[in-house]
């Protein structure tokens, strides 16, 4: 590995913790992409699911970050053989991260089993697999004076993989998923520079208000290998499955409003506005996600309280 693309390297690292981020991004409206953080979720639906998200984290600062990513999940089966028979699913999903002079790219594959202990209660294990790149734009860097350190733009590939648990009743969810498997190492940088795991565990509650509104407490804990450990907590209401608004909390440095939308039973709009409380946010540097998601999922016969997210 070149000498200008270690020492960019490093300097990424170092951005990322200084900012109390991770080696991954990081998602407001996770709630409503849980396949996009935990594999197990490939196929969970007898039904194809295609979502996409895109944030902008502190619009108007120089070289913030902004993410994204596309995902497609399915089930291999949709009619049990036997009564309570385990099932199947795949998935597909490509992220983009970019922060500065640079960008990651990931692209997984995702195979994932769900086991019904009785007609409400599941235990889905996934694993995900491929590959991630690491790219240095020079033409995005500046500096003032002439820097050979700064000399050409530079990339590497190297193996990614992911692990994700996920067991749900009725009424309740909890999952866990472990990124960063491979742990690829970055070239001669040093023995301990490499990507590390990075553990995200997640769980909610519905309580059915009325015929009309559900009630979804939830939250979110990231465990990165260096730094701060990050918290979501949310509570979000659902006006019969055709709405959804809520707000939540984050401990490193945002205060969180988001909203969702169905329309025409399949397609889903959704946003979400982060206040940031940490010192980039006085200066009115905000964060915005707006997502989109398209289902072949039908909802004849289920109730206008019905959660997909438990069916």
């Amino acid at each position: 590995m070149r000498y200008p693309f270690r020492l960019t390297l490093l300097f990424l690292l170092g951005f990322y913790f200084s900012a109390k981020s991770q080696q991954i991004p990081q998602y407001t409206q996770w709630f409503w992409h849980q396949f996009a953080i935990n594999p197990a979720h490939a196929g969970i639906k007898p039904c194809a699911d295609i979502k996409t998200l895109y944030r902008a984290q502190w619009v108007g600062l120089d070289g913030a970050p902004n993410s994204g990513f596309f995902t497609f999940s399915t089930p291999l089966y949709t009619k049990r053989k036997k009564y309570l028979s385990a099932r199947q699913g795949i998935g597909a999903k490509f992220e983009r991260d970019q922060i500065g002079p640079f960008t990651a790219n990931r692209f997984n594959v995702s195979y994932a089993g769900h086991f019904n202990f009785s007609k409400d209660t599941r235990l889905s294990i996934g694993i995900s697999a491929g590959f991630q790149q690491w790219v240095f734009d020079k033409t995005k860097t500046t500096t003032l004076v002439a820097d050979p350190l700064v000399a050409e733009s530079n990339s590497m590939i190297a193996p990614d993989a992911s692990l994700g648990f996920w067991w749900n009743g009725k009424n309740y969810y909890m999952g866990l998923a472990i990124h960063q498997l491979a742990r690829s190492s970055w070239g001669d940088i040093g023995d301990e520079a490499r990507f590390k795991f990075h553990t995200f565990l997640n769980g909610g509650y519905r309580w059915v208000l009325n015929d009309n509104f559900t009630m979804i407490p939830s939250a979110l804990l990231r465990l990165p290998p260096k730094g701060p450990v990050s918290v979501d907590l949310n509570l979000l209401f659902d006006f019969r499955n055709q709405f959804g608004f809520g707000a939540g909390y984050r401990n490193t440095d945002a205060i969180m409003a988001y909203f969702n939308v169905r329309i025409m039973e399949q397609l889903t709009i959704g946003y979400s506005f982060d206040y940031v409380l940490s010192q980039i946010g006085r200066n009115q540097h905000y964060t915005h996600e707006f997502s989109l998601g398209f289902s072949t999922c039908k909802s004849q016969g289920k109730s206008k309280t019905a959660c997909p997210l438990f069916e």
